[in-house]
């Protein structure tokens, strides 16, 4: 199991990243608007299965991965932490630019809940920048002096720490789900909000990113 602290962490910038506005948001959004609430929490469970298998596969794979190269855990934890470190200073650069846009909810096909939930895990699991994220996020977090105890250990590490990443999305894709258009006018109008919050979001990526290796908290 991974520990506490990369539990929180990882927690902590699943809840920022999926708290901002973004693709996922304005899918489950134009759901809502665009056919129904359930048609909307359709779309957010699509999501979230499409997320958790996603964690599956990132598992298997860099476990088996690891077992063979442990020296690439090192190289990765950098990789993953410049990664983090990109993500929260791409947020604050694009939140003075990014808060004056106005969300437009598109017009959406009329679709079965069956169809919809399917279509998000297509969204998910097909989308590449999302294969990307999970396969930088996740190894800053491994602890690498589990590697000793073989491949089930890390592929447990990886598969706690990814299923934490869609499952903390799943309170904004509810709120967004059941607040609909309410939600869209509160998004244009707190424009000011919207920039706090991802200068909040941003800063706490980069603050996880140095904390995992100067222990800072």
């Amino acid at each position: 199991m991974p520990s506490l602290d990369a539990i929180i962490a990882v927690a902590l910038a699943g809840l920022a990243l999926s708290a901002t506005p973004g693709p996922s948001m304005l899918y489950v959004l134009s759901r809502t608007v665009g056919q129904s609430r359930a048609a909307g929490l359709a779309s957010a469970l699509g999501l979230c299965l499409g997320g958790i298998f996603l964690a599956i596969a990132t598992a298997m794979g860099l476990a088996a991965i690891f077992e063979n190269s442990g020296w690439l855990v090192t190289i990765l934890r950098y990789i993953g932490s410049a990664y983090l470190i990109w993500l929260g200073v791409d947020m604050i650069r694009g939140a003075k630019t990014d808060a004056p846009v106005t969300l437009n909810v598109e017009q959406v096909q009329q679709k079965p809940l069956s169809s919809i939930i399917w279509q998000g895990v297509i969204v998910e699991v097909l989308n590449p920048k999302t294969v990307l994220f999970f396969a930088l996020f996740l190894p800053p977090f491994i602890n690498p002096g589990n590697m000793q105890t073989g491949e089930v250990s890390v592929a447990m590490q990886l598969l706690v720490l990814g299923a934490l990443v869609p499952l903390t999305a799943i309170p904004s894709d509810l709120v967004v789900a059941y607040m609909g258009g309410t939600m869209t006018r509160v998004i244009n109008q707190e424009r000011a909000m919207r920039e706090r919050m991802a200068w909040a979001g941003g800063l706490m990526l980069i603050g996880i990113a140095f904390n995992l290796h100067l222990q800072i908290l």
